[in-house]
């Protein structure tokens, strides 16, 4: 008898294989030959895996046969932690929209003029950054700038 998986077992399973191998979220993105957080992303089912990205998956983290496919489906992008946020880390991003949002648009729209930048064509960075001996978060989104149409 065959057991769907879902997306939900896939992730659970492949994030407990990873920590049984001792894997490093920089380990399993140059394994699929992209960027840590994209690999996490992939995991978390947040992203479509491509055939290359969802054959070394499976192979790095030991996942059934079956997970290949369901990573290469297009997911359902939704938030997979309560409104509002409980956990402090995510709960700070948060904050630190609601804080300077407003601040970000204004700087933005006199640099760019009106639109939004793209979540989509987006390229996402984390690094660890010392200053003066206190490990410090940088954070980098990269997104293209997406204009309002005249018509």
């Amino acid at each position: 008898m065959l057991v769907v998986l879902s997306r939900d077992q896939i992730r659970e399973a492949a994030l407990q294989s990873k920590d049984a191998k001792g894997l490093t979220w920089p380990q399993v993105g140059k394994e699929i030959g992209r960027s840590p957080v994209y690999a996490a992303m992939l995991v978390y089912g947040y992203g479509q895996a491509n055939e290359v990205e969802a054959q070394g998956l499976t192979r790095l983290l030991a996942l059934p046969e079956q997970a290949k496919k369901i990573l290469m489906q297009a997911p359902h992008r939704m938030p997979s932690q309560p409104w509002p946020p409980t956990d402090p880390f995510i709960y700070r991003f948060y904050e630190a929209i609601m804080l300077y949002g407003p601040v970000f648009k204004d700087v933005a729209h006199e640099i760019f003029g009106d639109g939004i930048m793209s979540a989509i064509d987006m390229s996402v960075d984390i690094q660890k950054v010392e200053d003066a001996g206190v490990a410090r978060m940088a954070i980098t989104l990269n997104g293209k700038w997406l204009t309002y149409k005249k018509f």
